[in-house]
């Protein structure tokens, strides 16, 4: 699966008509599928993360989602368990530090302004269409970023950048 095919199928579960998957289970199932890790289309795992974890507001569920496919990514070509933590941490914070700059921060509702706990919030959130949008597009942002991971080339420069890091 290329990383094009990675985002429009991120794309298609998100702004599914039916709603059955949120940002951090479209990101998930996305690059689990990517990755081509076993259960890929179980968005299961992620499910409660969305909308910054139960709709807590906190980190992005685009990011969460995707940190889980990264983990089992990671683990599964890293043998050694700590040494597979710290690559998955590098790799995803990573991913959080480009996200922060583009967007101004990782925080759910700094993102969409929304307290999605409150009475009547996720209602109005909808409404807006903003997930359409703004959330749709960090989604795919974060989905690319991470897809390429999949390929062997990307992988070997993913590592090579993490040991090269200063600590």
């Amino acid at each position: 699966m290329t990383e094009a095919d990675a985002v429009e199928h991120a794309r298609r579960l998100f702004l599914d008509e039916g709603h059955a998957h949120g940002c951090a289970e479209a990101a998930y199932v996305a690059l689990a599928t990517a990755y081509g890790l076993d259960g890929a289309g179980d968005s299961a795992p992620a499910m409660a993360l969305n909308g910054g974890v139960a709709y807590g507001g906190g980190t992005c569920g685009a990011i969460t989602g995707a940190a889980l496919a990264v983990g089992r990514l990671v683990a599964g070509r890293i043998d050694d368990h700590r040494e597979a933590k710290r690559v998955a941490r590098e790799i995803v914070a990573g991913v959080m530090d480009e996200f922060a700059r583009e967007h101004g921060a990782v925080e759910c509702r700094a993102l969409i302004g929304y307290d999605l706990r409150a009475p009547g919030q996720h209602d109005a959130f909808i409404a807006s269409g903003l997930w359409r949008d703004r959330c749709m597009r960090q989604i795919e942002e974060t989905v690319g970023r991470l897809a390429p991971l999949a390929g062997d080339d990307a992988w070997v420069e993913a590592l090579r950048e993490i040991d090269e890091a200063p600590p």
